[in-house]
Formats: C-alpha cells, sequence, structure tokens
C-alpha cells in the first residue's frame, strides 16, 4: 500500500465506483480465467495484455484479441468458456477494504452508482459476495450502454441516473480505460491502484 487514506474530494456531490479491481479484488480471478480459456485457443494470456485489456467486457474482448493474434474465434464460445472459469471462482473474491470502507461510511449520505463493463448478473453476484449488494440502487453494466470504456457512456449514465452533474462525480477506478472514460465525461477521477497491491498472476 502507497497512501493510508483514500478520502473523497470535499467537491463530489455523487459516487462511482467501478467493480472489478475497484471494489472487488477479482482482477487475479479473471486473469486466470482468460488464460485458462484463451489457451485451449493458442493464446498465451499474459498479465501485461490482461492490464491492457481491462475494462473491455467481455465478447468485444474477444474480438480485440481475434486481431491481435490473427485468429477467428467465435466470441460467444470463447467469451462463455472464459465467464464459466470465473464464476467456478469467483466465491474467492476479497473486497478492496480500502475502497468498500468509503461505500459504507458515505452511504445514505451521497449519491453512489457501480458503473462496469461486467455483465449485470455477474456484478450482482459479486457485490452480493462482497457484502454491498444492498449499498446500490444504480448499476450500470455492459448491457445498459452502447458504447464501452473509454467512452463516456457508462459514467454519464451513472451521473444522469444519481441526478448529479457530471463534472460533481467523483469516480474510482483501477483501469486506464476506466480513467480515461471518467476524463472524458468531465469528472474527478481517482485511480485507487495508488491505494493496494495489484497481483494478477505471473
Amino acid at each position: 500500500m502507497i497512501n493510508k487514506n483514500l478520502n473523497i474530494n470535499p467537491k463530489a456531490k455523487g459516487l462511482i465506483f467501478d467493480l472489478d479491481g475497484t471494489l472487488g479484488d477479482t482482477m487475479p480471478i479473471h486473469y486466470m480465467a482468460w488464460k485458462n480459456a484463451a489457451a485451449k485457443y493458442g493464446i498465451g494470456f499474459t498479465p501485461k495484455l490482461f492490464m491492457e485489456l481491462a475494462g473491455i467486457p467481455l465478447y468485444p474482448t474477444v474480438v480485440k484479441l481475434n486481431e491481435l493474434f490473427g485468429k477467428n474465434i467465435d466470441p460467444k464460445e470463447l467469451g462463455d468458456t472464459k465467464e464459466a472459469e470465473f464464476e467456478m471462482n469467483m466465491h474467492l473474491t476479497p473486497e478492496i477494504k480500502i475502497v468498500t470502507g468509503l461505500v459504507r461510511a458515505n452511504h445514505g449520505k451521497l449519491p453512489m452508482a457501480v458503473g462496469t463493463g461486467g455483465s449485470r448478473r455477474l456484478s450482482l453476484k459479486t457485490l452480493e459476495i462482497i457484502g454491498l449488494k444492498d449499498y446500490f440502487e444504480i448499476l450500470v453494466s455492459s448491457e445498459d450502454v452502447s458504447h464501452f470504456k473509454p467512452h463516456p457512456e457508462t459514467f454519464l449514465k451513472c451521473a444522469e441516473l444519481m441526478g448529479v452533474a457530471p463534472g460533481d462525480c467523483e469516480v474510482f477506478e483501477d483501469g486506464i480505460l476506466g480513467m480515461q472514460a471518467a476524463e472524458s465525461a468531465g469528472m474527478m477521477v481517482v485511480d485507487v491502484t495508488q491505494y493496494y497491491k495489484v497481483t494478477v498472476g505471473r
């Protein structure tokens, strides 16, 4: 851990949280799921590649892999294989307490939302596993938008549903694409990886 205290900007009137790698430490589990699933198609999935693709939804990730590796893999086939691998182990997800502490401390005080590139079903399941399913009424998932991070649509939709102007929202993110999305939306953004050690595999 680099910094001891994670604080909210006093100007913030609404808080938006990414989910994977921000509230729940799912990234090592997602990484192993991608690594195992991609290996069946002859793709070596490295931690570096994983971090570069972080924030892109499931099937578009496979489209990107096809471009990078010159493959013609069915996105649904590989995507569903990966998702099944992830779901098998997602019960092991620990909360990222430096961030979830903020959620608990500000629940009922400030409007809050989750903006994720993950599916609604597994996002709700992750929130349940880390004990936060009752803390968020607003969840914007991959099914709720037409344009994914780094496009700002996910976070702009969160702001709209919270009834807070984009410039008054503070976004907590771990992914480069998500941070770019928050900046494009004109929001305040915090890189939460400054506050905990990131490990996605070897």
